[in-house]
């Protein structure tokens, strides 16, 4: 039966039960570790520390468990840890390898850029695709600087999670979206509604699709719900 935990037990605490002298084993283990793993990172190469995609990520959590186990558990090998290490760095560079020479393994590995507006609509599919909503792309693209979705002709949401921007060389009325919704929300209206009938122009709530006549529904998305469309220079008027 195993000994009974001792509540603040600060001699459990602070050494363990391991010898004080299994100290001086740590400062071995981490700095042998430490050099061994730095070596193979600098042979992977700039690519696997450049960016952070799915491969990387993955690379980050097995290393860190398999490196972390070794500085200070007495009971785990640092050959079996080493050993281990490398497996997980061969893995990795294959996996580049791979990618090098095809572009199949390459899109399913990395994955491909969704593309989240075009001509100043959002498209609604593609971000779905990616698991992301409306006021994340919006929160994206006010940090490129963008205060209108009539400002962008293209904007593509990469592999690896950023997004690229092309901005409109005549930009178009569109929805502002500076201030954000979640702070300032613009005005909503219903299709049929008066203040809708008023409107010198309006634009899909949900996607940003211009209204181009008196339909009740946006022709893009099927959304419901229209707001004022404003010219990119009049968003903060």
């Amino acid at each position: 039966m195993d000994q009974a935990v001792i509540p603040f037990d600060w001699a459990r605490m602070l050494l363990g039960d391991p010898p004080p002298a299994f100290l001086l084993e740590i400062l071995f283990r981490t700095v042998l570790i430490y050099i061994y793993t730095f070596g193979l990172i600098r042979w992977i190469g700039g690519r696997s520390i450049s960016q952070l995609s799915l491969v990387e990520f993955l690379l980050v959590i097995a290393l860190g468990s398999a490196v972390g186990d070794s500085l200070f558990y007495p009971d785990v090998p640092l050959l079996h840890a080493m050993l281990v290490i490398t497996i997980i760095v061969f893995i990795n560079k294959g996996l580049d390898y791979l990618i090098l020479w095809s572009d199949k393994a390459q899109k399913t590995i990395d994955g491909v850029p969704n593309w989240v507006v075009h001509a100043g609509r959002l498209n609604p599919d593609q971000t779905a695709d990616r698991g992301i909503g409306k006021a994340e792309v919006m929160a994206l693209l006010r940090i490129e600087g963008i205060s209108n979705l009539g400002e962008v002709e293209d904007a593509f949401l990469e592999a690896n999670g950023d997004l690229s921007v092309f901005r409109a060389r005549q930009p178009i009325a569109g929805m502002p979206i500076v201030p954000p919704h979640e702070i300032c929300p613009p005005p909503r209206f219903e299709p049929d509604s008066k203040e809708a009938k008023n409107a010198s122009l309006l634009c899909c709530y949900d996607c940003g699709t211009l209204r181009s006549h008196t339909e009740t529904a946006c022709l893009h998305c099927k959304g419901e719900i229209w707001t004022d469309a404003k010219m990119p220079d009049s968003n903060l008027a």
